[in-house]
């Protein structure tokens, strides 16, 4: 493996830095006319969100056995406490935190 030199090192900061800059700061100059945003934009925000939330929750329940109570009960379990959490309180970190711990307790202590 060959190392960069300083200049090359600068210059790889430099482009990193505006290209940084430029995803940053795009949006506002594309959106930004003082009006209400682009149908689209507006669409995209509203449905979204759930279909990202639904891809999460593919992906989290894909490796779940359900050969044996023990793969899919602190699954099931930390879910509805996702759901419950949310539906209670409307604070994503505590849904999220509350059903990791709830989880992690049944799998490491209950479900053994």
């Amino acid at each position: 493996m060959t190392t960069m030199t300083t200049g090359q090192t600068l210059a790889a900061i430099a482009v990193m830095a505006v290209v940084t800059f430029l995803t940053r700061a795009l949006p506002f100059l594309l959106f930004d006319r003082g009006g209400e945003p682009p149908k689209v934009v507006l669409y995209l925000g509203r449905v979204l969100p759930p279909a990202v939330i639904a891809m999460l929750i593919v992906y989290c329940l894909k490796g779940v056995s359900f050969a044996t109570p023990a793969g899919w009960v602190p699954a099931l379990l930390a879910s509805a406490a996702a759901v419950l959490l949310h539906l209670w309180k409307g604070n994503d970190l505590l849904s999220i935190f509350g059903a990791t711990v709830l989880y992690m307790v049944l799998v490491q202590g209950v479900f053994n």
